[in-house]
C-alpha cells in the first residue's frame, strides 16, 4: 500500500471518520496484517473495551430436507435421501432440554426449506419449546426461511413474524445472506431470497423491536470488493433501523467428507480454496473498521477453529458465540477439528487465555454476568496453562 494512503486511512480511523467503499478495498489490498489488526483493535476497544461476550446456547436444526440446492451447501438433503431427517416436535423439545442443567439461555434454530412441511409446524414447535424452557430465548429462522414461510402459508412476512413472536420468537438468525452482490450470488445460491427480500424481512423485524444478527459467507468465489459491498449494504440498513446487534463473518467450508451416502454436495469446492487464517483475520479487521454502526463483531469459533477465534479478538471481534452443541451445518461439511460443544468453563478459559474479560450475555446482548479479568501474563507463566489447538 502507498505510504501516504496508509497514513490517510490510519488518520481517518483514529479520527472516527466513516470509511468509504474505496477505503475498504484499499484495506483488503494491504499486506500489513499487524497494522490492520492494530486499527481494528483500536475500534473494538473504543466500543467494547477488553470485554469478550459469549452465551450458553444450543443449535437445533429441525430438518435438513431442503427444496434448494445451493452450490456451497453440504447440509441439505432431498426427500427420501438416506440421511434426510425432520424432527418431531417432542424430539426437538427433548434435545433442547438436554442442556437445561447448564443454565441454557438461547436456542438457535435454522433449517432447510422443507418442501412439504406445513407452515403451522413452525409456530407450534416454538410454542412447545417455550413452554418447556420458559427462560430460554428463541433465536430462530433466517430471512430466507421467512420468505419460504410466505410462499407456503400465503401470509405476509409481517403476519408471519407477528405469529412467530407470539409463539416466543426473540430474534431472527442472520443466515441466508451469503454475499449479496448478484455477480457472485447467482452462482452460489439456489433460492429466491436475495438482498431485496433479506433486507425487507430484517427491516420488518427491527420495526417490531427485534435486534437481529447479520452475516457474510466469505472465502469462496467472491472478491474483496464483494465483501466491501456486502458490509456497506448492511451499514446503510443499520443507519436506517439501528436493529443489527452483531455482524458475523462466516468462513466458507469445503466438503472434506460426507456422512452416510458419500456424496460431495459442495459444487464449487473444485475451484475454491478455503480462507487461510490470515485472510480470516483480515476479514474481521476490515469488517470491524467499515461496519462502524454495529456494536459487536462475532467470531463463530466452529467455522474458524479455536486458535483463530482467540486471535480474532485482536482483529476486531468481541464475541465468540457460545456453547453451540451439534452444529450440523458445518460439521456435516467437514472434519475441520472443532468440537461439537464448548461448555461455559471452556469458553471462560478460552477468553481468559487470550487476555480478555469474559462477559456472559443473552440474545439481545444484555449482560447476564461479568467474570473476573484475566490474570496477568506473569501469573500465567508461573504455572502450566491449557493449550487450545
Amino acid at each position: 500500500m502507498d505510504a501516504g494512503l496508509k497514513r490517510d486511512l490510519e488518520a481517518k480511523v483514529y479520527a472516527g471518520e466513516r470509511l468509504s467503499r474505496e477505503d475498504g478495498i484499499a484495506l483488503y489490498e494491504s499486506d500489513d496484517l499487524t497494522w490492520l489488526g492494530r486499527l481494528a483493535h483500536h475500534k473494538r476497544t473504543e466500543l467494547n473495551g477488553d470485554r469478550v461476550m459469549f452465551n450458553v446456547n444450543r443449535h437445533l436444526n429441525l430438518t435438513n430436507v431442503c427444496s434448494a440446492s445451493c452450490a456451497y451447501c453440504s447440509f441439505q438433503r432431498k426427500p427420501g435421501e438416506k440421511d434426510a431427517y425432520t424432527m418431531r416436535i417432542d424430539e426437538a423439545v427433548r434435545k433442547a432440554k438436554e442442556m437445561e442443567d447448564e443454565q441454557l439461555t438461547e436456542l438457535h434454530i435454522v433449517n432447510g426449506l422443507h418442501p412439504t412441511l406445513p407452515w403451522r409446524y413452525y409456530p407450534k414447535v416454538l410454542r412447545e419449546l417455550k413452554a418447556a424452557l420458559p427462560n430460554v430465548k428463541l433465536k430462530c429462522f433466517t430471512a430466507t426461511e421467512v420468505q419460504w414461510f410466505e410462499k407456503i402459508s400465503g401470509l405476509s412476512a409481517s403476519e408471519i413474524l407477528d405469529e412467530l413472536m407470539d409463539a416466543g420468537l426473540e430474534s431472527l438468525t442472520g443466515g441466508g445472506a451469503e454475499i449479496f452482490d448478484w455477480e457472485v450470488r447467482q452462482h452460489i445460491v439456489d433460492h429466491a431470497c436475495h438482498w431485496e427480500d433479506w433486507s425487507r424481512i430484517h427491516r420488518l423485524a427491527h420495526e417490531k423491536g427485534m435486534r437481529t444478527p447479520a452475516t457474510m459467507l466469505y472465502g469462496h468465489i467472491e472478491e474483496p470488493r464483494h465483501r466491501v459491498d456486502h458490509v456497506l449494504r448492511l451499514r446503510e440498513l443499520q443507519d436506517e433501523t439501528g436493529g443489527f446487534a452483531v455482524f458475523i463473518p462466516l468462513r466458507y467450508q469445503h466438503d472434506f467428507h460426507d456422512s452416510a451416502d458419500g456424496k460431495i454436495r459442495n459444487r464449487i469446492q473444485e475451484r475454491t480454496t478455503m480462507a487461510a487464517p490470515a485472510e480470516s483475520l483480515k476479514t474481521f479487521a476490515v469488517s470491524r473498521l467499515l461496519f462502524d454502526n454495529v456494536p459487536h463483531v462475532k467470531c463463530f469459533w466452529v467455522m474458524h477453529g479455536l486458535s483463530v477465534a482467540q486471535l480474532s479478538l485482536n482483529f476486531g471481534a468481541d464475541d465468540l458465540d457460545g456453547s453451540v452443541v451439534e452444529y450440523k451445518i458445518t460439521h456435516d461439511a467437514d472434519s475441520y477439528g472443532t468440537p461439537n460443544t464448548m461448555h461455559r468453563d471452556d469458553l471462560l478459559d478460552l477468553i481468559w487465555d487470550a487476555g480478555f474479560q469474559p462477559v456472559e450475555r443473552n440474545t439481545r446482548y444484555e449482560v447476564v454476568r461479568e467474570y473476573d479479568k484475566p490474570t496477568s501474563l506473569a501469573e500465567r507463566r508461573s504455572e502450566p496453562q491449557k493449550v487450545w489447538a
